[in-house]
């Protein structure tokens, strides 16, 4: 899929229906592959940290995840993009693999919440063949790893969808591009949504890009500071980025 520069970070681009497409035929393909599903925090990571922003630009595909992303495209490059999040992925690729006899392995999470995604997993897609593991909260050896990697293989899973948080869980996948020969995706906090563990914003604060309001108030202690930092980041050097190339046409006027 065609990508287009939000400040440093290279964004795919399309409607939802396009991506779905494209991530699908990913998992066809007998070689590795990896998806970052991209929003403000992860670009202003990446904007900070230059190893980081390889790993994203490297991907596959870069989902606009967060609606200021999306906007963003839209007013940058003048086409109307759709956002393209995970927490709205996940169920459709979910009922997709269902249906074509795909298989999907969840690594990442908690216990508790992967097992409220079987549960639930099984009554919507009952022909969907899932397995799940939730890792240690340590770093795990190099035989531990290379055994999850090998159970991965093994199996011939389609997808690996991955939930440790960015950016441990887009690290985590350029890690494993290469070794583990499966589309990867990288779905955070979608894990949680979909096991109802927490609850998704209204349809119209997700439409007004206040999504993140929402969650600020679900985990205020947690996420005050990483807003206040990332949002503020972003819109300045979004409208730095809107200066340089709309109006003194100069610089960051980049795809892939």
């Amino acid at each position: 899929m065609k990508k287009r520069q939000v400040i440093n970070s290279l964004i795919s681009t399309g409607s939802y229906k396009d991506f779905v497409s494209s991530i699908l035929q990913l998992s066809e393909k007998e070689s590795s592959s990896y998806v970052c599903v991209s929003n403000v925090h992860m670009t202003i990571e990446a904007y900070d940290d230059e190893k980081f922003c390889y790993v994203v630009n490297n991907a596959n595909i870069a989902t606009p995840d967060g609606m200021p992303l999306a906007k963003a495209i839209t007013i940058l490059y003048g086409i109307e993009q759709d956002r393209v999040a995970g927490m709205d992925l996940m169920p459709s690729l979910m009922e997709k693999c269902d249906k074509l006899g795909k298989s999907i392995f969840l690594y990442g999470s908690t216990e508790e919440v992967l097992e409220k995604i079987l549960q639930k997993a099984s009554k919507l897609y009952p022909s969907l063949k899932i397995e799940v593991y939730s890792p240690p909260f340590r770093e795990l050896s190099f035989e531990e790893k290379n055994k999850i990697v090998q159970q991965i293989n093994e199996q011939n899973y389609d997808f690996v969808f991955v939930a440790l948080g960015c950016p441990k869980q887009e690290r985590w996948m350029a890690e494993h591009y290469g070794k583990i020969q499966s589309c990867m995706i990288g779905l955070g906090g979608a894990f949680e949504v979909f096991a109802d563990v927490k609850d998704r914003a209204p349809q119209w604060v997700q439409d007004y890009s206040l999504e993140w309001v929402y969650r600020l108030i679900q985990d205020p202690k947690r996420l005050w500071k990483r807003y206040m930092y990332t949002n503020n980041k972003f819109i300045a050097l979004f409208i730095k980025q809107y200066l340089l190339q709309k109006i003194l046409k100069k610089g960051t006027n980049c795809e892939k």
